[in-house]
């Protein structure tokens, strides 16, 4: 993808109101929205640790409404930024069982950095933090199977 593909996208949110738009192409992923500077993201797998061992997997949980959740903080309106899962697969905490989980509840994040992991098809995909914020509730239990779209994280941005 060149410079004057992406500069037609931008074109086109602008002619169509869009306010985001998302594309996946050759192992690219482009994702656009109105209001933040474009985002390139690409998923590459991490590689297997030797060793290691996935626990077995639990039941998915049934997935709900993905829409991002207001909640009341001490009378005050908070917007919670959803994280959900790009793709069917099992859920991990970790890098290696046994070690620290990449986020805990109350733990500050940063745009990028690592949540979990996402095993899918034997390669490990890193889901990454889409905002600066608190991690204020995790959806889903370790070695769970998730399915596309669900929840995995919810974070309280930092303004």
């Amino acid at each position: 993808m060149d410079l004057n593909e992406i500069k037609k996208i931008l074109d086109l949110m602008r002619d169509n109101d869009l306010t985001e738009f998302e594309l996946e192409q050759d192992g690219v992923k482009v994702r656009l929205r109105k209001g933040s500077a474009p985002q390139w993201n690409t998923h590459v797998a991490a590689p297997l640790a030797a060793g290691y061992a996935p626990p077995p997997t639990a039941p998915a949980a049934p997935s709900g409404e993905v829409a991002p959740v207001p909640l009341t903080v001490a009378g005050e309106d908070v917007d919670l930024a959803i994280i959900k899962s790009p793709i069917v697969g099992t859920f991990y905490r970790s890098p290696d069982p046994g070690a620290k989980a990449f986020a805990e509840v109350g733990q500050t994040v940063k745009t990028g950095q690592v949540l979990c992991i996402i095993e899918a098809m034997k390669l490990m995909n890193e889901i990454n933090a889409e905002c600066d914020g608190e991690v204020v509730k995790v959806y889903v239990e370790n070695g769970q199977a998730v399915q596309y779209g669900e929840r995995l994280f919810a974070i309280r941005p930092t303004a």
